[in-house]
């Protein structure tokens, strides 16, 4: 058994071995915390958190972080858009990123540290460069020197001469226009901390070098974020370690996007869908599935048409749950193992729409398992099915999901069970009576509300059709 993974540093798929044996470190880029999230943000800790869990499943003692920029330009110019403090719009945005990933089942880090809570780290490091002659302190702004690291931009492979930097950036003082802020003055009405060379605050790409090596040490086995973190934020992060003398991340994993219109999800270009309105409109296990099921280096183009195809797929695999159930007269124990096929998929730099497909293939075997009354496969099935979807986050019957239909209105949800059941009641004594023509316009018209009826040996049942 090898786990093999993408690494952009590599540009090729790599066996994957760890620092540690049975041990695996993982930094994770965190959110910056000036507005609440968007599918997108959420989308890039949802691959990571199944990246976890696969690992976890494999045996591995699973270290993980993930960091929060509470601090940055765009937190101050919202804070001075809104009149509101920085750190109540930080908190704010934080607690909503938090509910978020709750919200769609990720596990929580083990550690998450934030970049206000670690300015001594940041300070013994730029000490650190300084003394190398990697960095220099000019007007309050500590600054660090491209040019003094051979090793720069070998992650992105670009060339230094292809690379400028703009002059109104507001950071005076540089020898070079392409070095890059570490820490940067304090400006009038601006949050600011105290260190040797004046009062100021991080610059963006400092604190996950510091945080990276308060809590992995001076290696660790994956460095993940977003593609568009590659340049210049993992540049300067890898520059900031290696120049203080860390051997940094081993392996570098960056997801994809979720587009729209072909363009990246962001909040600057208005238009990201927030989670806090998606978990409205749509059930947050199916949210999963969606954002979850393609490549993690797949774009995902966001539309609605794509949400309610994972929500009928998703429908197919819960009702081949309900059936199961119902056959065996109670809950199914999920398989202490995966099927190989769907091992060897993840194993395969996480290959989930190959696993997914191992899922479905199962499902429909169960369901012929069904037809031919063979409980004992069906149930057989339905436990295997639970350890690939336990593995994927996605098993409904997982404590997580038990209060889903709380949250949507377990009361409502009575209510019109009741409700049809007296419909269908109607429908069977129409039944009963050979009156077809009846019976069948009560479905046709339970349908049309947007319910599926189904007739078992149990007699008949209904659920929600796929909006």
């Amino acid at each position: 058994m090898t786990i093999r993974l993408y690494d952009t540093s590599a540009r090729q798929i790599r066996d994957f071995t760890p620092l540690v044996p049975g041990c695996v470190s993982i930094y994770l880029c965190g959110a910056t915390v000036q507005a609440a999230p968007h599918i997108g943000h959420i989308r890039s800790y949802l691959n990571f958190d199944v990246m976890r869990r696969w690992f976890a499943y494999r045996g591995y003692d699973v270290t993980f972080i993930r960091n929060v920029t509470d601090i940055d330009d765009k937190i101050i110019a919202k804070s001075a858009e809104q009149g509101r403090p920085w750190w109540s719009i930080g908190y704010d945005n934080e607690l909503a990123f938090n509910n978020g990933y709750d919200a769609l089942g990720c596990l929580r880090p083990t550690y998450e540290p934030r970049a206000t809570g670690h300015v001594p780290e940041m300070i013994e490091m730029m000490r650190g460069l300084i003394e190398r002659g990697h960095a220099y302190e000019s007007e309050g702004n500590v600054y660090f020197d491209v040019k003094s690291f051979p090793g720069y931009l070998s992650l992105s492979r670009q060339e230094l001469d292809n690379i400028r930097q703009p002059e109104s950036t507001g950071e005076t003082g540089k020898r070079d226009p392409r070095d890059f802020a570490m820490w940067k003055s304090a400006k009038p009405g601006e949050p600011s901390w105290e260190t040797p060379w004046g009062r100021g605050r991080p610059g963006w790409h400092l604190e996950c070098s510091a945080m990276a090596h308060k809590y992995l040490g001076e290696a660790f086995d994956i460095h993940g974020g977003g593609l568009d973190l590659i340049f210049p934020h993992h540049e300067n992060e890898i520059a900031q370690a290696q120049a203080f003398g860390d051997e940094f991340a081993k392996y570098w994993v960056h997801n994809a996007w979720v587009t729209m219109s072909g363009e990246k999800m962001s909040k600057s270009l208005g238009n990201s869908v927030l989670v806090s309105e998606m978990v409205k409109q749509w059930r947050p296990i199916v949210l999963r599935y969606y954002l979850g099921t393609p490549h993690y280096r797949s774009m995902i183009e966001y539309s609605e048409e794509a949400l309610r195809e994972a929500e009928s797929a998703f429908a197919r695999i819960e009702g081949f749950y309900q059936r199961v159930i119902e056959k065996a007269g109670g809950p199914v124990e999920a398989a202490a193992e995966v099927p190989p096929a769907f091992a060897e998929a993840m194993d395969d730099d996480l290959g989930v729409p190959q696993a997914l497909a191992i899922v479905h293939t199962t499902v429909r075997q169960g369901n012929s398992a069904l037809a031919a009354d063979d409980k004992d496969a069906a149930i057989a099935r339905l436990s295997e099915v639970r350890a690939m979807l336990g593995v994927l986050g996605l098993d409904p019957l997982d404590p997580h999901w038990a209060g889903e239909s709380a949250d949507r209105g377990e009361d409502l949800h009575g209510a019109v069970d009741t409700l049809v059941r007296l419909v269908l009641e109607q429908r069977e004594s129409a039944r009963s009576r050979k009156d077809w023509a009846t019976a069948d316009a009560i479905r046709d018209q339970l349908q049309q509300s947007g319910l599926v009826i189904e007739d078992s040996p149990t007699g008949p049942r209904w659920t929600l059709g796929p909006r």
